[in-house]
C-alpha cells in the first residue's frame, strides 16, 4: 500500500552522491587554505599576531582560589574577556568571581566587549581555548582555561529520568497480546494497530479487546490515554467489559483510599516540618573542589540526586531521603557528597553496611576520595582487632573520627557518637525493621540518606507516598552496556566456555556456590574442567585476615576465578570482573539475584551472568 512516487524515481546512491575520488579530484582546482596552532613558515604563511594565555586556573584548595588570575589581571596591560558556556554558567561565573573581590561588567558579545572600555568583562561563548592579542592589547580567557577540563564533558542536556513511567511514550514500547489500561474503559488487551478510512481519511487506530471480545479503536493521537498494565500476571489480566460501570466504581473506591491516606499523609508531614533539624553551612568553594576530583562525568539523574540531597541538607527540616539506583550507577558518590557537607559543618557521619566486605571496600573508597581532605576515616567491623576498635571507639567518643563505617556493630548500645549529624544506609534491604527502629532513635535530630538498587516494598510504599523523599538514578553511566543473561541448566561445557572466554580476554569470574560444606570440592573440580584458571575461594565462616586476603588478591588479579558464597552480594567492585556463574538459582529470591548479577558489568565490557 505504501509505494513511492512514481513521477518521482528513487535514484541509486551513486547518482545522487559523489564517490570520495571524485570530491577529491574536484576539490583539487581551488586554493586550500590549512589551518595550524603551531607557527606556519614558507611562503604565503600568514601567523595571527596572538600569543598563548598564561596559567590562570583556579585553585580550590589554596587560600586565595583566583590568585593566578588576579596575578595576571594585574601583569596584563590591556583589557580582559571572560567567556562562559551559557546564561546559566555566566551567572555562577559572575557570582565566583564577585566573592574572590573580581568587578566584572556585562557585555553581549565580541563587538559590544570592544566599544567598551571595561578592563574587565563576562559574556557568553562557548569557546575551548583562550588567546592574547598583543597588537590590540586584549586578551579571552574561557571556563575551560579557569576551571580545567570539567568544562568541556559538555553536559547531556537529557531531561533526569520523569518518577512516573507508567505511560507509553511512543507505539514502539506496545507489545501485540499485552494487557493495558485505558483511562475511561479499564484492562484491555493491545491488539495491533489498524488502519480505518473515517469520511474519506485514512487514519492509524491502536485495538484494544475487552471481554467477550468488544473492541475499542483508539486513535493514534489519543496514546496518552493508555498507560500500562501494572499487575504481576499479565497473561491472565482480568479484562473489564464495555459499557458497564464496573471500572469506574474501582477507580472510585481508589480515589476514596487514596484521600483516606492523604489525610494520614498531610497529619505526618505537619509534624515532620514542624521539627526543626540542623542546617548544614554551605562549603562552597571547598564543595566544588571535592566534586571536581570526581574522576567520571556524572549523569543527569545522579546530578539530579546530589542537588536534592544538597537541599536537604542546607534546609531546616531533616532529611530522610531514599535514594533508588542500579547496581553500579553511582549512588556511593550522592552518599559521599553528603558525608562530605556534613563533616564540613564539623558533624560527624555514620555509614552503616550490611556485610564485613563492603565495610572494607567503602572504607578503602572513602580513604581514597578524601586522601586530600582533613576528614578523618574509621571502620568497625570485625576485620579489626580489638586494640584497632578501642582506638576507634574512642576517636568516635571525643568527635575525631569523622566518619564512621562498620556493620551491624553501629547499632551496638556501647557507641557513643559526640557530635553525629548524618547517617548513611547502604543496601537498606539487608537490615531488619529493629535495626532501622534503634536508627530511627537518632533520626530525630540527624539526616537520615538511604542507598538501595532493590527496596524492600514496606521502603518504596513509604516513598511513594511521600513519607519520604525519593531520588532515582536511572540513567546508567556512560559507555555502560546491560549485562548478558542466560538461564540454563548446568553443563560442564557451558561453565568451561564461560570462564575460558572471560579469562582470555584478561577478566576475571565469580562462580557462586552457596555452599560452604562443599565449596572445596567445587573449587576442585572447576580446577580439573579448566586447568588454565587460577581458582581461590570466599565464604563468611572463614577467619577475618584470610578472607581479607583473598578478596585483595582477587581485586589485584592475583587469581582469576572465585568460588564464592553470598558473601560477595552486595557492593563489592571489582571492575574487571565480568562473568557470574550462579548455580542453584533457584534458591535465591529476585533481589538476591540482581544484586550478584549487579557484581558484574561495572566498566566499559560487556558482562555475561549465567
Amino acid at each position: 500500500a505504501r509505494r513511492h512516487d512514481r513521477m518521482r524515481p528513487i535514484l541509486p546512491p551513486t547518482e545522487l552522491f559523489l564517490q570520495q575520488d571524485e570530491l577529491f579530484r574536484s576539490l583539487k582546482q581551488f586554493p586550500k587554505v590549512a589551518l595550524t596552532s603551531t607557527q606556519a613558515e614558507g611562503s604565503g604563511a600568514v601567523n595571527c599576531a596572538t600569543d598563548e594565555l598564561p596559567d590562570v586556573s583556579m585553585d580550590g584548595r589554596a587560600a586565595d582560589p583566583a590568585a593566578r588570575l588576579k596575578h595576571f589581571l594585574a601583569s596584563f596591560d590591556g583589557r580582559v574577556l571572560i567567556c562562559a558556556e551559557s546564561s546559566g554558567r555566566r551567572e555562577a561565573l559572575d557570582e565566583n568571581l564577585s566573592e574572590r573581590g573580581l568587578k566584572v561588567s556585562d557585555s553581549q558579545g565580541w563587538q559590544s566587549f570592544l566599544e567598551q572600555s571595561a578592563p574587565l568583562a563576562l559574556t557568553i561563548a562557548p569557546l575551548e581555548h583562550g588567546l592574547v592579542l598583543p597588537d590590540q592589547q586584549l586578551a579571552l580567557i574561557t571556563e575551560t582555561a579557569l576551571f580545567g577540563e570539567r568544562v568541556l564533558q559538555r553536559r547531556r542536556r537529557e531531561k533526569p529520568t520523569e518518577l512516573d513511567d507508567s505511560g507509553y511514550r511512543d507505539l514502539s514500547e506496545l507489545r501485540v497480546g499485552s494487557p493495558v489500561v485505558h483511562i475511561d474503559h479499564g484492562v484491555g488487551r493491545y491488539k495491533g494497530l489498524e488502519t480505518i478510512t473515517v469520511d474519506g481519511d485514512a487514519s492509524e487506530f491502536l485495538t484494544l479487546e475487552y471481554a467477550g471480545g468488544s473492541r475499542l479503536y483508539v486513535p493514534v493521537s489519543s496514546l496518552h490515554l493508555i498507560s500500562r498494565y501494572s499487575g504481576s500476571d499479565t497473561e491472565h489480566a482480568p479484562l473489564h467489559k464495555l459499557g458497564t460501570d464496573r471500572w469506574s466504581s474501582t477507580k472510585q473506591k481508589a480515589l476514596e483510599k487514596i484521600r483516606d491516606t492523604a489525610a494520614e499523609l498531610l497529619d505526618v508531614y505537619a509534624r515532620r516540618e514542624a521539627r526543626k533539624g540542623f542546617q548544614f553551612d554551605d562549603p562552597k568553594e571547598a564543595y566544588r573542589a571535592f566534586a571536581a576530583d570526581f574522576p567520571f562525568e556524572e549523569t543527569p539523574d545522579q546530578e539530579a540526586a546530589i542537588q536534592a540531597v544538597f537541599n536537604d541538607m542546607t534546609s531546616e527540616r531533616p532529611m530522610d531521603r531514599l535514594v533508588c539506583g542500579d547496581v553500579g550507577f553511582g549512588k556511593t558518590e550522592v552518599a559521599m557528597r553528603a558525608a562530605f557537607m556534613a563533616t564540613w559543618s564539623g558533624k560527624q557521619v555514620a555509614v552503616l553496611v550490611p556485610t564485613t566486605l563492603l565495610a572494607q571496600q567503602h572504607y578503602e573508597s572513602f580513604r581514597d576520595r578524601f586522601s586530600d581532605t582533613p576528614v578523618q576515616v574509621e571502620l568497625l567491623s570485625r576485620f579489626r582487632s580489638g586494640k584497632q576498635t578501642s582506638a576507634a571507639l574512642e576517636k568516635i567518643e571525643n568527635g575525631t573520627a569523622d566518619i564512621v563505617i562498620g556493620t551491624h556493630k553501629l547499632l551496638q548500645g556501647d557507641i557513643h557518637f559526640k557530635n553525629l549529624g548524618l547517617v548513611i544506609i547502604d543496601e537498606e534491604h539487608r537490615f531488619g525493621v529493629q535495626q532501622k527502629e534503634r536508627l530511627k532513635a537518632l533520626r530525630a535530630e540527624v539526616d537520615l540518606l538511604t542507598l538501595t538498587a532493590t527496596p524492600i516494598p514496606r521502603t518504596l510504599n513509604m516513598a511513594m507516598g511521600h513519607l519520604r523523599d525519593l531520588s532515582i538514578i536511572a540513567t546508567p553511566p556512560a559507555r555502560r552496556l546491560s549485562v548478558k543473561t542466560f538461564v540454563r541448566q548446568r553443563e560442564e561445557a557451558l561453565v568451561k566456555e564461560a570462564v575460558l572466554r572471560e579469562i582470555l580476554r584478561g577478566g576475571q569470574v565469580y562462580f557462586l556456590h552457596n555452599d560452604v560444606a562443599t565449596i572445596q570440592k567445587t573449587a576442585d573440580d572447576l580446577r580439573e574442567l579448566v586447568p588454565e584458571a587460577r581458582v581461590g575461594i570466599a565464604h563468611g565462616q572463614m577467619r577475618e585476615r584470610e578472607l581479607e586476603q583473598i578478596m585483595s588478591d582477587f581485586y589485584h588479579k592475583r587469581f582469576n576465578v572465585l568460588v564464592c558464597t553470598t558473601i560477595v552480594e552486595t557492593g563489592i567492585d571489582v571492575p574487571s570482573a565480568n562473568t557470574i556463574i550462579i548455580e542453584r538459582a533457584d534458591k535465591f529470591g529476585l533481589a538476591q539475584l540482581h544484586q550478584l548479577r549487579g557484581r558484574v558489568g561495572r566498566s566499559h565490557h560487556q558482562a555475561y551472568a549465567y
